[in-house]
């Protein structure tokens, strides 16, 4: 057989497989984008859902608006700031005397989309006084909101996501809070009914 067949088969063999290969891959399907509507949310048709990303400073100012509106008969501040760590200041009074309050927590986004604040430090002026202490007695003073759980003997602070009550009988899930890139994502549940 002649050199000049064998190369033209083979050429020839080469552009077919060439073209074939660019129509299988024009025509396959692509990837699955993946889904972030929860499937019993998608399966029955009756909520919508929204996927907010803020920043750190606006989850804080939307934070302290509910905070505020709960908070607003307690006799004692409650103020904190979304930096690092989640920063709560109030203040005590002990023996008549107003000691100020600095709790730092580890914000962790549970399975169900509520949160819990993990206590990392405690300052209560110059006194050297347990976590757990600081935390039972905020818990008798201040008179948070139902959604919000003071547990002293876990040292954390629970936020029920699912009881706080937004407008529209909409309801509000964490996904995640990545406070280091300043990356906090939420999920809006809205009622369509």
């Amino acid at each position: 057989m002649n050199i000049w067949k064998v190369a033209f088969f083979v050429l020839a063999g080469a552009l077919i497989s060439f073209v074939i290969l660019i129509v299988v891959w024009a025509t396959s399907p692509t990837e699955k984008v993946p889904e972030t509507v929860p499937k019993e949310m998608s399966a029955n048709g009756s909520s919508s859902v929204l996927l907010v990303e803020t920043t750190a400073k606006d989850f804080e100012k939307i934070a302290m608006k509910y905070l505020d509106e709960e908070l607003n008969s307690s006799p004692l501040p409650v103020e904190f700031v979304v930096n690092e760590q989640i920063e709560l200041y109030s203040e005590l009074i002990v023996f008549g005397v107003s000691v100020p309050i600095q709790m730092n927590f580890d914000p962790i986004v549970n399975e169900d989309g509520n949160i819990r604040l993990k206590q990392t430090s405690v300052n209560v002026g110059k006194l050297n006084i347990p976590p757990t202490t600081v935390l039972k007695l905020m818990d008798d003073a201040i008179a948070f909101p139902s959604w919000i759980t003071v547990r002293p003997n876990n040292e954390e602070i629970f936020v029920d996501l699912s009881n706080l009550h937004i407008s529209s009988n909409s309801t509000v899930k964490a996904k995640e809070i990545d406070l280091a890139n300043d990356r906090i994502l939420l999920e809006v549940i809205v009622p369509n009914e």
